[in-house]
């Protein structure tokens, strides 16, 4: 298993590691290795190695999927732009009954 160290450029982002192809963030990747795969039977070259398939073998269906969701959200705001429909957090809230004390 290779393992490469990436700082990144952006302040707000972690440090990044390259394993198995994957660009996992250093404390997830320590977390799996040193907290979460310990006494489980399964080792980090194993877990890694399969984490990259299933992501690999699902990648082009979520970007199917948030393409749809893109579609869906252009539609919904459309909807809202032509149809005057309030888009403030507060003029969207729904108010329910009160209780009588």
């Amino acid at each position: 298993m290779d393992v490469v160290f990436i700082r990144s450029r952006k302040a707000i982002m972690s440090d990044r590691i390259t394993v198995n192809g994957l660009q996992v963030a250093s404390v997830l990747y320590d977390f799996i290795n040193n907290e979460a795969l310990p006494g489980t039977g399964v080792e980090a070259d194993a877990f890694w190695s399969g984490a990259a398939s299933v992501i690999a073998d699902l990648a082009p269906r979520n970007r199917e999927l948030l393409a749809v969701r893109d579609d869906l959200q252009t539609k919904i705001d459309a909807w809202h732009r032509d149809h005057q429909a309030p888009t403030s957090p507060r003029a969207l809230r729904i108010s329910t009954p009160t209780s009588p004390s």
